[in-house]
C-alpha cells in the first residue's frame, strides 16, 4: 500500500535506484497475485491500474463497505448507466457486468 516513489534522477545515489527498483517488483509481483486472484470482470477492470495501491483502494471501495450501502449505490449506477459517445461497448459492457456481480455478491437477487 505504499505511494510508488518518484523515478530516481540519473544522479541519484545507489541506494535511492534500489530503493525503486525493489519497490517496482513488489509492486508488479503483488500486481500478479492480485489480478490472479480475482474474477476474469474484475480483472478486466483492474488490469489497466499500474500502482497496486489503486487495485487495492478500489477493491475496498467495492468491498469495504456495508453489502446495503453496496446494493444500492451498485444498483443506483446500473440504472442510471448510459453509454458515453466514443466508449467501446465492450468497456461499458464489462463495466455493467462488474456491477451486477458486485450486487449480485452483496445479496441482490437480479429476476433474469
Amino acid at each position: 500500500m505504499e505511494e510508488c516513489p518518484l523515478i530516481p534522477a540519473h544522479n541519484a545515489s545507489q541506494a535511492v535506484r534500489d530503493a525503486y527498483d525493489h519497490w517496482t517488483k513488489a509492486n508488479d509481483k503483488t500486481e500478479v497475485y492480485i489480478l490472479a486472484s480475482l474474477s476474469d470482470v474484475f480483472i478486466m477492470k483492474h488490469k489497466a491500474m499500474i500502482i497496486t495501491c489503486q487495485i487495492m483502494e478500489s477493491l475496498l471501495e467495492i468491498f469495504g463497505q456495508l453489502s446495503s450501502q453496496i446494493r444500492h449505490e451498485t444498483l443506483k449506477y446500473v440504472c442510471n448507466a448510459c453509454i458515453k459517445e466514443g466508449q467501446s461497448v465492450k468497456k461499458h459492457v464489462l463495466d455493467l457486468m462488474v456491477h451486477f456481480n458486485v450486487a449480485e455478491m452483496n445479496g441482490t437477487v437480479i429476476d433474469e
